[in-house]
């Protein structure tokens, strides 16, 4: 069936090519290719800018769908259409589009948008949202009403005009407080001088007398003190009660809202179906074995995009997923995004299964890229091993500059990516081997062997001078003192045990290899035990926090070595990785 009769039999959000690309012959040739340029529907351009990719979960391959200089022109002409109307105005949104071709080779366009557009879930010409939802659409208008009270119900308990009360009273009491005891302050002073004149001055009965009127004074004001106290309990502690109440309810609020989105994210889930090029039809909770999916899992451009081409018959050439409307902290309209790692990536591999395309299936190599300096050395069904490159973080740090670190990088380019865990870190700028799980009970299993140290590392540093000694062991307790964060220093009083077992590989004139066996795990350790006087006393070359200033590309200490007990199969896991420097 051709496109042309495709959009005369009603199917929603397919274009012909011609609606996009009129002016096709006037586009610049670098970002436009014609019909010869085509090869059983994949395009001959330069390398694509992205890879929407996955593992398919039945054979294991490797799946790949390009976003081409050709599909991000379509893309463009899209964002002209959208710059030209207000219905697309203001409201910022991910949008997609995806270059098809049908049975006779014919090609065209798919669009679709991410979530809501002002509210509304479809829009005509648009690629309509996974099938599901309005399965469920009677349960989530239910759940949202109750989720609707629940906040209002929320919002009048923490605005009671006893709170207003309590604090207000409570700040009254706190003044006079402290008024009374300045006060008392006063008078104990006074009575201290009057009691030492009178010990001075004064015959036995007089002084007694006198010290007994002293005392009578000091005990009117502890009780006029405790009086006061007293006022303050009986006016809070109905107040205090009515809060105490509130405050559980406001709790139990809490717990149910908490259930009531957790159900109904489950509902959806279990709702959602998704077909992918084999025909197969899977709910999101198949998909996602886990189940650990975030809000709008299945709302994004792409699986709407990939699952409309899937159930129509139409096979996917390209797609290019962009940012427009109102900008973000980290959205630019009109700039073109990646797969989300939370929502998108984990669904790739399934999606993508059964494509013809005939650069789609690739059978990764046992050393298989995943970035230009990101390298895998060791995978299988439980765990994987990359060689961590300087520079790049380990985990994402809290901060959106701080994002791009290996796991998140595997997180986008695995099926499973939702499921990882890295076992150990390894500092910003130390390369080498990395231990990601993919299942949480070979988390639990590595865990434990890192605690119970039966994990071997072997590192090999290049030291910033001559170092005399050709071996040893180094003990020093290491201690992060909280005002001087990162760093870690040797305190024989607050230090934790650390060892590390050493070896002289090479020497030049000004400078040492040395291989470091680390026998515990304390952060930043080898750089301190390497740095500190009490340990070799010479810092790692390019160590700028413990090398006083050290120059250099990079931090010259590298994971060599791993080994350890496979938690599967028991059998003993050795890696090894060169050394870069």
């Amino acid at each position: 069936m051709q496109l042309s009769s495709i959009l005369e039999t009603g199917i929603k959000g397919v274009h012909p090519l011609s609606a996009f690309l009129r002016d096709n012959d006037k586009t610049d040739a670098k970002n436009c290719v014609k019909d010869s340029n085509f090869i059983d529907g994949v395009e001959l351009e330069p390398v694509p800018a992205y890879w929407y990719e996955g593992r398919c979960p039945r054979t294991g391959n490797w799946l790949k769908l390009p976003r081409t200089a050709f599909v991000e022109t379509i893309a463009h002409r899209l964002m002209q259409r959208l710059a030209q109307d207000e219905a697309f105005a203001g409201e910022g949104k991910m949008y997609g589009v995806l270059l098809v071709a049908d049975a006779s080779g014919d090609r065209g366009v798919l669009q679709a948008f991410s979530g809501l557009l002002k509210g509304q879930a479809e829009r005509e010409g648009w690629v309509p949202p996974i099938p599901g939802r309005t399965r469920v659409a009677q349960a989530e208008s239910q759940t949202l009403a109750a989720l609707e009270a629940i906040k209002t119900e929320l919002l009048a308990l923490q605005q009671l005009p006893e709170r207003q009360q309590y604090e207000t009273l409570t700040q009254d009491f706190a003044l006079q407080l402290q008024t009374l005891a300045d006060r008392h302050a006063q008078r104990k002073q006074s009575r201290q001088q009057r009691r030492q004149t009178a010990q001075a001055t004064l015959t036995r009965a007089a002084l007694a007398q006198a010290l007994e009127a002293l005392d009578d004074e000091s005990r009117r004001d502890g009780m006029e003190r405790r009086d006061l106290k007293r006022q303050r309990d009986a006016e809070l502690q109905p107040l205090r009660s009515i809060l105490e109440r509130a405050d559980a309810r406001i709790q139990e609020l809490k717990t149910l809202r908490k259930a009531l989105s957790r159900q109904l994210q489950t509902q959806l889930h279990a709702a959602y179906a998704l077909t992918n090029f084999m025909g197969q039809t899977r709910s999101l909770q198949e998909v996602v074995a886990n189940g650990s999916m975030p809000t709008g899992t299945g709302d994004c451009c792409a699986p709407k995009l990939l699952h409309y081409a899937a159930t129509h018959g139409l096979k996917p050439i390209a797609m290019a997923e962009f940012w427009w409307g109102t900008a973000t902290a980290d959205k630019i309209p009109g700039a073109f995004y990646e797969a989300c790692a939370e929502r998108c990536q984990p669904l790739m591999g399934f999606l993508l299964s059964g494509l013809s395309l005939s650069d789609a299936i690739v059978s990764p190599p046992s050393d298989r890229a995943i970035s230009s300096d990101l390298v895998i050395l060791y995978e299988d069904e439980w765990l994987i091993a990359v060689n961590k490159p300087s520079g790049l973080l380990s985990v994402p740090g809290r901060y959106v500059d701080r994002q791009d670190s290996v796991l998140r990088r595997l997180q986008c380019a695995l099926w499973d990516g939702a499921n990882l865990r890295v076992v150990h870190r390894l500092d910003l700028g130390t390369s080498g081997i990395l231990l990601i799980t993919r299942d949480a009970a070979t988390h639990g299993h590595l865990s434990r062997q890192f605690q119970q140290r039966r994990v071997q590392k072997v590192y090999e540093a290049l030291l910033a001078g001559s170092l005399s000694v050709d071996q040893g062991t180094i003990d020093l307790p290491l201690w992060r003192d909280p005002s001087q964060r990162p760093l870690q220093t040797v305190n024989g009083q607050y230090g934790k045990p650390s060892q590390t077992n050493f070896r002289v590989i090479a020497r030049t004139s000004n400078q040492t290899r040395v291989e470091f066996i680390p026998l515990t795990g304390r952060t930043h350790q080898l750089r301190v035990h390497a740095a500190a006087p009490q340990g070799l006393g010479i810092p790692i070359l390019g160590d700028r926090l413990y090398g006083g200033g050290q120059e250099g590309d990079r931090l010259c200490l590298h994971a060599r070595e791993l080994r350890c007990v496979h938690p599967q199969t028991g059998e003993l896991l050795e890696l090894h990785c060169e050394t870069p420097f």
